[in-house]
Protein backbone atom coordinates (compact mmCIF):
# COMPACT_ATOMS: atom_id res chain seq x y z
CA UNK A 1 0.00 0.00 0.00
CA UNK A 2 1.19 3.53 -0.76
CA UNK A 3 2.05 5.71 2.24
CA UNK A 4 1.34 9.42 1.76
CA UNK A 5 3.09 11.92 4.03
CA UNK A 6 1.23 15.22 4.08
CA UNK A 7 -1.00 17.64 5.92
CA UNK A 8 -4.69 18.53 5.66
CA UNK A 9 -3.47 22.15 5.62
CA UNK A 10 -1.70 21.61 2.26
CA UNK A 11 -3.84 22.03 -0.89
CA UNK A 12 -1.57 19.65 -2.82
CA UNK A 13 -2.05 16.97 -0.16
CA UNK A 14 -5.82 17.45 -0.17
CA UNK A 15 -5.81 17.14 -3.97
CA UNK A 16 -3.69 13.98 -3.74
CA UNK A 17 -6.13 12.38 -1.28
CA UNK A 18 -9.14 13.39 -3.39
CA UNK A 19 -7.56 11.99 -6.55
CA UNK A 20 -6.58 8.72 -4.89
CA UNK A 21 -10.06 8.36 -3.37
CA UNK A 22 -11.68 9.08 -6.76
CA UNK A 23 -9.58 6.38 -8.44
CA UNK A 24 -9.90 3.90 -5.58
CA UNK A 25 -6.16 3.86 -4.89
CA UNK A 26 -5.43 2.35 -1.48
CA UNK A 27 -3.14 4.49 0.67
CA UNK A 28 -2.21 5.27 4.25
CA UNK A 29 -2.17 9.01 5.01
CA UNK A 30 0.40 10.14 7.58
CA UNK A 31 -0.56 13.61 8.82
CA UNK A 32 2.82 15.18 9.62
CA UNK A 33 1.04 18.00 11.47
CA UNK A 34 -1.03 15.58 13.56
CA UNK A 35 1.67 14.38 15.93
CA UNK A 36 5.31 14.91 16.74
CA UNK A 37 5.99 11.22 15.98
CA UNK A 38 4.59 11.60 12.44
CA UNK A 39 6.57 14.79 11.86
CA UNK A 40 9.79 13.12 13.03
CA UNK A 41 9.11 10.09 10.80
CA UNK A 42 8.76 12.38 7.78
CA UNK A 43 11.78 14.56 8.65
CA UNK A 44 13.95 11.47 9.05
CA UNK A 45 13.10 10.54 5.44
CA UNK A 46 13.39 14.07 4.10
CA UNK A 47 16.65 15.01 5.77
CA UNK A 48 18.45 11.87 4.54
CA UNK A 49 17.34 11.92 0.90
CA UNK A 50 18.69 14.00 -1.98
CA UNK A 51 15.19 13.95 -3.55
CA UNK A 52 14.36 16.89 -1.28
CA UNK A 53 17.42 19.05 -1.94
CA UNK A 54 15.72 21.26 -4.54
CA UNK A 55 12.52 21.44 -2.48
CA UNK A 56 14.40 22.59 0.61
CA UNK A 57 16.48 25.03 -1.45
CA UNK A 58 13.24 26.59 -2.72
CA UNK A 59 11.83 26.85 0.82
CA UNK A 60 9.35 23.98 0.44
CA UNK A 61 8.47 21.15 2.77
CA UNK A 62 8.23 18.32 0.26
CA UNK A 63 4.63 17.20 0.69
CA UNK A 64 2.83 15.26 -0.40
CA UNK A 65 5.52 12.60 -0.39
CA UNK A 66 4.59 9.12 -1.47
CA UNK A 67 6.38 6.02 -0.30
CA UNK A 68 5.54 3.37 -2.87
CA UNK A 69 5.18 -0.30 -1.98
CA UNK A 70 8.79 -0.99 -2.97
CA UNK A 71 10.06 1.78 -0.64
CA UNK A 72 10.69 4.30 -3.44
CA UNK A 73 9.98 7.92 -2.50
CA UNK A 74 8.38 10.32 -4.96
CA UNK A 75 6.89 13.80 -4.87
CA UNK A 76 4.82 13.10 -8.00
CA UNK A 77 1.44 11.75 -6.94
CA UNK A 78 0.03 12.44 -10.41
CA UNK A 79 2.20 9.63 -11.80
CA UNK A 80 0.04 7.16 -9.84
CA UNK A 81 -3.19 8.33 -11.50
CA UNK A 82 -4.76 7.06 -14.67
CA UNK A 83 -6.42 10.43 -15.39
CA UNK A 84 -5.86 14.05 -14.29
CA UNK A 85 -7.75 15.06 -11.18
CA UNK A 86 -9.83 18.27 -11.22
CA UNK A 87 -7.81 19.85 -8.39
CA UNK A 88 -4.63 19.54 -10.47
CA UNK A 89 -6.16 21.90 -13.02
CA UNK A 90 -7.09 24.60 -10.49
CA UNK A 91 -3.57 25.92 -9.89
CA UNK A 92 -3.97 25.88 -6.10
CA UNK A 93 -0.73 25.37 -4.23
CA UNK A 94 0.88 26.14 -0.89
CA UNK A 95 3.32 28.80 -1.99
CA UNK A 96 2.60 32.33 -3.12
CA UNK A 97 4.39 31.74 -6.40
CA UNK A 98 1.91 28.96 -7.29
CA UNK A 99 4.30 26.06 -6.73
CA UNK A 100 3.82 23.16 -4.37
CA UNK A 101 4.33 22.52 -0.70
Amino acid sequence: MIKVYGSPLCPDCVACKEAFDAEGIAYEFVDITGSMASLKEFLKLRDANALYDAVKEAGGVGIPTLMLEDGTLTLDYESQLTQPHEAMKSGTACRLDGTGC
